[in-house]
């Protein structure tokens, strides 16, 4: 079975609700676990530029945004599902996120 490890950037203030959705479309299925993710705190920084709209800061303005950046594996069955959930969920215009594919080993 394929699988995939997701990683997006979210506020911290919107993390555990990012989470909970993701978990809740299938991501962090570990075994007999679910939800199962790791996070990291950071600093994300961004221009808006023309014809943004964000949630945080202003228009060709500098942000600074303290951020989580949350990891989950995914099958390529539930895949889809879960980036929806992340996008309807998640308050930036444009969520930062990756989707690698990775070998499992069992």
């Amino acid at each position: 079975m394929k699988k995939f490890k997701i990683v997006v950037y979210v506020p911290v203030e919107s993390a555990d609700a990012l989470r909970e959705a993701m978990g809740g479309a299938g991501a962090g299925q570990v075994g007999n676990y679910t939800h199962c993710t790791f996070s990291v705190r950071g600093i994300g920084r961004f221009i808006p530029t023309e014809g943004a709209r964000p949630a945080i800061g202003e228009v060709d303005k500098p942000e600074v945004v303290e951020e989580e950046r949350i990891e989950a594996v995914c099958s390529e069955e539930k895949l889809e599902s879960v980036l929806k959930a992340i996008r309807d969920i998640h308050p930036y215009e444009e969520p930062a996120t990756d989707v690698y594919s990775i070998e499992v080993v069992e």
